[in-house]
């Protein structure tokens, strides 16, 4: 089958076309790849091969050509890649592009709501659009990665799809539709008001635009306000505009979107917990005025205007002008505040009760507790809610750089994330702007926190560097 007295070689297949290459003097061709099965190289450029017919059977012209010297060819053989280097290197590929629409995304979320731009010229949707396709892209990559480990388990052979039907964020599928699809959404809910005026006067009454807007949104589109929101997809807008179901900081925005392309300009204060949106009006007793049991102002911000245990509940006619009007970047902000503690309580569900600032409470040095402290004893939290949980902050920080506050959560969700470094970095960032008393308590589990990430960084040493005593 192949010639004697031959030295350490390496087998690798070979395409028809090197098979005819070898066997010149044949004159035989070789289409079917049936025919030329493996080819083993030499070192002294001798080479075997193992050729069959249809039915199997060994070619003995084409053997006796296999035990002559071959000619050297201009290119060296090598095995084909395996599957599983297919996949890594495709899975490696993936990986750097969502790394690159995450990157994209917090780019133009930052320069959407830019210090060098008109507060009112930020679009809110659009702002948010952006939040939901980082925090989209995320989760997508996770579920890829989740699925490639699965099939490295199960020593599966498929490989992940060479390309995206998608090449940059605005054209990132959200719920079936991209961002500028999204955004005409909202387009087509103004039309709909257009039209839902068009029986009424030609020169409608402030009164009559707003009822047309609560007759589009709450009984033809079917919005439903939740005063308690325990699914993270009623604080992302395109599910928003998908499901109808929403929180009322989401629908207060929804709101402010549509009425500004009908010209009608929405203002918004926050209330206590409560979010509250108006038109801005010379007559502001015509929003209040009771009309089949409820006013224009109730319909438009829900039960809480209604219910005396809220803040929002006090508000009339009068006080409406005394309240301070929030910008397009409060609002956002208070979006991404909503985000940021519906994933903390999502991240924290198996551990009952647990706060932000909950290993703040023992911090005094005395206490034994304390410092017995070490990572082992940082609780678990489930790392893809905590993750955006601590995207939510990072973005929040950039409208709320001097948020002393807002840093402390976020350093303190580093913390739970085991990111010690980076934690330690934030909470001393924070102990500048916070109130002297605060910034005690901080000091001491700052002093904490090194001592955890240089047990984390002779934990990690010894892992690459153990040695083996034989």
């Amino acid at each position: 089958m192949v010639t004697s007295g031959v030295k350490a070689s390496s087998v690798a297949m070979v395409s028809i076309d090197i098979c005819n290459r070898i066997f010149p003097s044949t004159r035989r061709k070789f289409p079917n790849p049936l025919f030329c099965r493996i080819i083993r190289c030499d070192f002294d450029g001798r080479v075997g091969c193992w050729i069959g017919n249809e039915k199997g059977k060994w070619n003995k012209l084409a053997a006796a050509a296999a035990s002559t010297k071959a000619p050297k060819l201009g290119m060296s053989i090598s095995p084909l890649p395996s599957s599983a280097a297919l996949a890594e290197t495709r899975w490696s590929s993936r990986a750097k592009f969502y790394k690159e629409v995450l990157k994209d995304a917090r780019e133009k979320f930052t320069q959407e709501i830019s210090f060098q731009s008109k507060d009112k010229d930020i679009s809110l949707a659009k702002a948010l659009l952006y939040v939901a396709s980082e925090d989209e892209a995320f989760m997508d990559f996770n579920r890829e990665m989740d699925s490639y480990s699965l099939q490295n388990e199960r020593r599966s052979t498929s490989l992940p799809s060479d390309t995206l039907d998608w090449k940059c964020v605005e054209a990132m599928p959200l719920a079936g539709k991209n961002m500028s699809e999204w955004m005409a959404e909202l387009d087509s809910i103004a039309r709909e008001v257009e039209a839902e005026l068009v029986p009424r006067d030609i020169g409608c009454h402030l009164v009559e635009v707003l009822d047309a807007v609560n007759v589009v949104l709450f009984k033809s589109r079917g919005f439903k306000r939740s005063s308690v929101i325990v699914d993270s997809k009623c604080s992302y807008l395109h599910s928003v505009l998908s499901s109808g179901y929403c929180s009322a900081i989401l629908l207060s925005v929804i709101y402010i979107e549509v009425c500004r392309r009908l010209n009608l300009t929405i203002v918004g204060s926050r209330i206590g917990e409560e979010f509250l949106i108006w038109p801005q009006t010379g007559n502001p007793e015509e929003l209040f005025k009771v009309t089949s049991g409820h006013s224009l102002f109730g319909i438009v911000n829900g039960k809480c205007v209604y219910d005396p245990r809220s803040m929002a509940s006090d508000i009339n006619s009068n006080s409406l002008s005394e309240l301070e009007i929030a910008t397009n970047r409060d609002i956002i902000g208070i979006a991404l505040a909503n985000l940021m503690r519906i994933h903390w309580k999502r991240a924290s569900r198996a551990n009952h009760g647990l706060m932000l600032t909950s290993p703040l409470r023992s911090v005094d040095k005395s206490d034994e507790k304390f410092k017995k402290t070490d990572a082992s004893t940082v609780p678990l939290l489930r790392p893809q809610d905590l993750r955006l949980a601590i995207m939510a902050s990072q973005r929040l920080l950039i409208l709320q750089p001097h948020n002393w506050a807002l840093r402390r959560d976020h350093g303190m969700m580093l913390y739970y994330s085991r990111e010690y470094e980076e934690a330690v970095q934030e909470l001393s960032i924070c102990m500048v702007f916070a109130p002297e008393e605060e910034a005690e308590v901080l000091e001491a589990f700052v002093e904490k926190l090194h001592l955890l990430r240089l047990e984390s960084s002779w934990k990690n040493l010894e892992r690459k560097g153990r040695l083996t005593v034989t």
